[in-house]
């Protein structure tokens, strides 16, 4: 047990060490407290949401040769801008430093309070490896540690990870010996550049398993609740995708092992405040007569690592209780104990999907740009529980952000509260099959294909079907497929096309009896011409706007046309497209899936002559290593050199054999999208 404090002080003004949406959420309840707050950004966020809604904002300084990220990662910048703003409490938020012990003693040593475990608890949970010892002291099962230089044949697959932080960063598989050494490099330096710590090991990899954590919440008078759990085992690179609480198809007795594993671990550590438990439990489907054939069958957990501080996936906790976890982290950071009787009982079931910017057709590349548009209208509530059942949104961005490569590629986590698993399943889907997110592609559209798969929605009466490899293989390129199919992409690009008349007309001297693009030669339709996402050429051909059939689609007809919303009957079936020009694109949300529109220029610009040889950047980054020289040979498939976006790292491959003929960037050198990054000279006569 820890010692309680002597005089517990009541927080007054609290800085958020953090940015984005966990800063919003924090700042929220700060201000339902009655909480003075302070914001602190990097330099180029003074707009920043998260800035605009503190009482004060103090920039922090980028170190010398750093970047907007390096802003974050200095304690004694974080207590200056504390002491300077006048703040007494310091939240970390998730991410950044708020696993990092030597914030935490800066924060105490300053006279301020930490709203955060002690930075002993930090310490003994920050290496993983270090975190695994403890369990098993403890009595908790854990997967073996082994040094990559260790691993042998007989222990693969293995999983490399970084030994501090999370998120998916510093994080490969490893099937074969051979690419152990290269896949740990990587994982390095990941975790170097997210964490600041390069350090990894490896962990036996289990191929089917669930992902299920305990949130833990405990005062320093010695009360350790376990506050329910949550199954995050929907992931891409080893993060998660899809949470949600209570977990699905859980045998209760293996749910109660759980929760009191995690009590054991907290109280080993004299654990204080929020933070989370995380365990992988191997699941199989049931062979028949083995629980009916589509029940799992869940081997034995083991732990994974302890995360000390809020995660990203609270809300579905917060929704299933109703307790605001950052209030309780501030009242047990104020000496509060927590209520006699124990933790409520979960009421209903929660899922929450996280929206980035990425693209899962293009190995989750990520995506930048200006927001133009970004709306959910089912969401009722933001960074707190809906009232009764509904759709709460917590947003890191608002219309009109830009979306860099800085930082973690997460836009908002949108989350549903229902009755049971299939009300939240059907609220959240349509939820996100409605929101209006314009500018940047997202996984939105995979979110909905997920929740509404039948292997995912039915995990509560077939758990073999749910486990860490849901989003993987063929499974996933179905799922990534946008909702909008080929039909629907052309009848938005007809709704574009209408809708741009109308707009065109409005803006003109037409007389009223006159439609848009009007011709004295009416053989001759209009035609406009749009790419979509994917790249595919749509034609729109109309003669009029309204009122009639249009020849070239025999079975539509235009009901209605304004100039941002068009109604089109095709084959008997009455739909509505809103249309909205963005900038080059224009932007159609359906019923049926949202479509962004390029309008083809009748007349383009003649291009620039590119080098066929040459390989552009897939996105904005920083070149982190050159692998070859020029004049090199190489093969298919090898490694020309190393980009780092949003935190991950990307490997720019050679399409073909060739020789390298010139290498146009250096380690170190930011680029845009597009940019050459290398010139081959490939075998034969033609590129690939």
């Amino acid at each position: 047990m820890t010692t309680p404090p002597e005089q517990p002080r009541p927080v007054a003004v609290l800085l958020v060490a953090n940015r984005g949406e966990i800063a919003r959420r924090v700042l929220r309840t700060c201000r339902a407290l009655g909480i003075g707050t302070v914001a602190v950004h990097a330099p180029g966020e003074e707009a920043a949401a998260h800035v605009a809604e503190a009482d004060t904002a103090v920039a922090l300084p980028v170190p010398a040769g750093g970047g907007p990220v390096d802003a974050y990662l200095d304690p004694g910048a974080v207590v200056a801008a504390a002491l300077a703003a006048g703040a007494d409490a310091v939240h970390p938020g998730y991410g950044f430093l708020s696993e990092n012990p030597a914030l935490a003693r800066a924060v105490t040593a300053a006279g301020l309070t930490w709203v955060g475990p002690g930075a002993g608890a930090i310490e003994g949970m920050g290496s993983k490896t270090r975190a695994k010892e403890t369990a098993r002291a403890a009595g908790v099962p854990v997967s073996a540690a082994l040094d990559p230089g260790e691993v042998r044949e007989e222990d693969l697959p293995v999983l490399v990870k970084a030994s501090a932080g999370g998120g998916g960063r510093g994080m490969r598989v490893v099937r074969e010996i051979a690419d152990l050494p290269a896949a740990a490099d990587v994982a390095r330096a990941e975790a170097a550049a997210a964490f600041g710590d390069p350090a990894v090991f490896c962990e036996p990899y289990v191929e089917r398993g669930r992902h299920i954590e305990v949130q833990i919440l405990a005062d320093s008078h010695g009360t350790v609740w376990a506050v329910g759990e949550r199954d995050c085992s929907v992931q891409r690179r080893h993060q998660k995708v899809v949470e949600e609480s209570p977990a699905p198809g859980l045998p209760e007795d293996l749910r109660r092992d759980l929760h009191e594993s995690a009590r054991a671990l907290a109280r080993a550590i004299g654990y204080v405040g929020a933070g989370t438990a995380e365990f992988l439990v191997p699941v199989r489907p049931a062979a028949p007569g083995e629980g009916g054939g589509g029940d799992g069958v869940f081997g034995t957990p083991v732990f994974l690592e302890m995360n000390t501080r809020l995660q990203v996936e609270h809300p579905v906790t917060e929704c299933v209780t109703g307790l605001d976890l950052v209030e309780w982290q501030i009242r047990v950071a104020e000496g509060e104990p927590l209520p006699a009787g124990g933790p409520p009982p979960p009421a209903g079931h929660a899922v929450e999907a996280r929206l980035y910017a990425e693209d899962p057709r293009r190995d989750w590349r990520p995506r930048t740009g200006v927001l133009t548009a970004f709306d959910v209208p089912a969401a009722t509530a933001r960074f707190a529980p809906p009232a009764g059942f509904g759709v709460r949104l917590d947003p890191g961005v608002e219309a009109g952000d830009t979306v860099g490569t800085d930082f973690d590629p997460l836009l908002a986590k949108v989350v549903a509260h229902g009755r049971d698993r299939r009300d939240a399943l059907r609220r959240l889907a349509a939820a996100l099959a409605g929101a209006r997110v314009h500018g940047v592609a997202t996984n939105r559209d995979l979110l909905v294909r997920t929740l509404r798969h039948p292997g995912f929605a039915g995990a509560d009466t077939r758990p073999g079907d749910l486990h860490t490899g849901f989003l993987s293989g063929e499974r996933l390129a179905g799922l990534a497929v946008p909702l909008a199919d080929p039909g629907t992409e052309e009848l938005a690009a007809l709704a574009a096309a209408l809708a741009g008349a109308e707009a065109a007309r409005s803006r003109g001297p037409l007389p009223a009896g006159i439609p848009a693009h009007w011709r004295n030669l009416p053989s001759q339709a209009y035609v406009r011409r749009y790419t979509t996402d994917d790249g595919r050429e749509v034609a729109a051909a109309h003669r009029t706007v309204r009122g009639a059939p249009v020849p070239e689609r025999p079975g539509t007809r235009v009901r209605s046309v304004a100039a941002d919303r068009v109604v089109l009957e095709a084959d008997g079936l009455v739909r509505a497209f809103t249309v909205r020009p963005a900038g080059d694109a224009v932007h159609v949300d359906t019923p049926h899936g949202s479509v962004a529109l390029t309008p083809v220029d009748p007349l383009p610009a003649p291009e620039a002559a590119v080098d066929p040889g040459a390989l552009p950047a897939p996105m904005p980054g920083t070149v982190t290593s050159v692998d070859v020289a020029v004049g090199e040979e190489v093969s298919a498939g090898q490694t020309l050199l190393r980009m780092e976006a949003m935190k991950m790292e990307h490997r720019i491959t050679a399409p073909a054999a060739g020789t390298v003929r010139g290498i146009p960037v250096t380690a170190g050198l930011r680029v845009a999208a597009g940019t050459p990054l290398a010139v081959l000279d490939y075998e034969g006569k033609d590129s690939p």
